[in-house]
């Protein structure tokens, strides 16, 4: 367990190189002036030249990429260009409410995503299959943005049961603090709840047909222990895809965040963007990119522990 271990993080650092220079060369490639939001319209020659020294913008691509990345190894982000402040207090503060609004959203989508894929497993092409199937496939296709403007307008504007927009002033403690991300989380966890709910309904579908299954009940194991050898098998798999999409909502959340004006790390990559912020898009990116490497890697080393298997293939 400890080689694999061991192989499995050396496996990431090739990774995250290749992350942190797609993340810079992507956002250079942009076309703009990223002083653009600093400098004023009438600013000397001068003052955009010691500007552009100031952030670095004057050496060449492969002279910024290194001291990027060699500051970024210290903990180093650089600076904000449009507020000042560094870019990690910034960063780490927003990524306190994704993960915050993304944990929460993943447990809700997995919790009914799962129950709805095990019922419609057990009860394949019965009627309660399908309308199980048809909700996993109506929660994929609703676009994010669509459906929390109509949360919004039902819980919020018409009953008038939660807040619309923004995380609270902090002192409302968790359970004030838990009414402001209920419509957000509803919102982003109905993608993963579709996507898990028809990967377990085919694994419990295809487990339930093998031939171990039907041993087991030939010797007279109950429901509920049929049940159990199911969840043991099906488990693996599942977790996979719930880290995975616990991955994809941590950089993915740029829309619900910015119709809710949640304070995380999709708001401030869309507050980036539209400022030409290059130092904090560039932080922001790479910083959720190294949580979702490093998600796979837990998610993997779970799953070994569940599923001996994993690690002799």
């Amino acid at each position: 367990m400890l080689a694999y271990l061991a192989r499995r993080v050396a496996y990431t650092v090739p990774i995250l190189f290749g992350v942190a220079l797609v993340c810079f060369a992507l956002v250079h490639i942009a076309p703009g002036d990223p002083l653009v939001s600093v400098l004023p319209p009438d600013a000397s020659a001068d003052l955009q030249a010691m500007l552009r020294t100031l952030y670095g913008f004057d050496r060449s691509y492969p002279e910024q990429f290194g001291r990027w990345l060699w500051r970024a190894a210290h903990g180093d982000l650089g600076t904000s260009i449009a507020t000042g402040r560094p870019v990690t207090d910034e960063v780490f503060k927003a990524v306190g409410y994704t993960l915050r609004l993304s944990i929460l959203a993943t447990l809700i989508g997995f919790f009914f995503g799962s129950l709805f894929g095990f019922v419609a497993g057990y009860y394949r092409d019965s009627l309660v299959d399908k309308a199980a199937s048809a909700l996993s496939v109506l929660g994929v296709s609703v676009p994010h943005y669509w459906l929390g403007m109509v949360l919004v307008i039902v819980f919020a504007a018409i009953l008038g049961w939660l807040p619309p927009t923004g995380a609270g002033s902090g002192n409302e403690g968790f359970f004030g603090s838990l009414r402001f991300m209920i419509l957000p989380a509803v919102t982003m966890s109905v993608i993963p709840m579709g996507i898990v709910a028809r990967t377990v309904r085919a694994l419990v579908a295809d487990i339930l047909a093998q031939e171990f299954v039907i041993g087991l009940r030939a010797k007279g194991l109950t429901d509920w222990g049929v049940f159990r050898h199911v969840v043991k098998n099906a488990a693996p798999t599942a977790l996979a895809v719930m880290g995975l999409q616990l991955g994809y909502l941590l950089g993915g959340s740029i829309l619900i965040e910015t119709v809710f004006s949640w304070p995380g790390t999709g708001f401030l990559l869309n507050a980036a963007i539209f400022q030409r912020d290059l130092p904090l898009l560039q932080g922001t990116i790479l910083v959720l990119a190294l949580f979702f490497v490093i998600l796979n890697l837990l998610v993997d080393v779970v799953q070994t522990a569940l599923d001996p298997r994993i690690q002799r293939s």
